[in-house]
């Protein structure tokens, strides 16, 4: 009897602790704001310890919401973010409507940002100033770079087959043996192999406001960001 009661509690405590942690998921983790910026470019600045710190530049908005999304008609709750001119003859009527019915020029750029943090309502505008200070964290996403069709010592970082004796020929970057012999008679999937590389969303975690300038609506970020110059980037506090 003993072990079943032993089990019981220990369950319960497992499904208590499982509930803790959903409850600080939806309050905390899940509430978020963001803005959608264009990468300038990097430098560096002298921090306050004297550490010369790497830094990309951003500029940050502003930003206009396009739309409000809530529980009760959309089944969620978030903001659509509109940011970068668009002309109107390259862009689609319903896209044209959609941009009149929030009183903004047609942009570029549309993000959608759930459980936005603040009110806004549509039409208003979102700033850099309005949302990121010295010292906080955030989150920025972008496009890495396209490399094209590259081999796996690019790719994947292999050492190659080896150097140029022992009989070796044209072999120096070649990524080896990929399979098996009658068994299993085939490659598995996800091989390592050569291939399209770059192109890709990537997140990029913790990065430090360093400066905030918002007259101008810059931001000074620490670290480097995917993407070249003039790429879009979002950042995510």
């Amino acid at each position: 009897m003993l072990p079943k009661i032993i089990s019981v509690t220990l369950q319960s405590l497992k499904r208590a602790q499982v509930w803790i942690h959903l409850v600080i998921y939806q309050n905390i983790l899940v509430k978020m704001s963001g803005i959608i910026g264009k990468k300038v470019g990097m430098t560096s600045i002298f921090s306050a310890d004297g550490r010369n710190v790497a830094c990309t530049l951003i500029e940050a908005g502003p930003c206009v919401v396009t739309q409000v999304k809530n529980v009760e008609i959309d089944g969620y709750n978030a903001v659509q973010l509109g940011f970068g001119e668009r002309k109107e003859k390259n862009t689609p009527k319903p896209l044209i409507g959609h941009f009149k019915k929030a009183g903004t020029t047609p942009k570029q750029k549309v993000v959608e940002f759930r459980d936005f943090k603040g009110q806004v309502e549509l039409g208003n505008t979102v700033s850099a100033g309005e949302l990121f200070e010295e010292g906080d964290f955030v989150a920025a996403v972008g496009t890495s770079k396209g490399k094209g069709f590259q081999g796996v010592v690019k790719r994947h970082g292999f050492a190659g087959v080896g150097g140029q004796t022992h009989g070796q020929h044209n072999r120096g970057r070649h990524p080896g043996s990929i399979g098996a012999c009658s068994w299993p008679s085939r490659v598995f999937k996800g091989m390592k192999m050569a291939g399209r590389m770059g192109g890709d969303r990537v997140t990029i975690a913790n990065l430090r406001v360093m400066k905030v300038y918002a007259a101008q609506n810059l931001i000074l970020v620490s670290g480097s960001i995917p993407g070249p110059k003039n790429s879009f980037v979002i950042l995510e506090k």
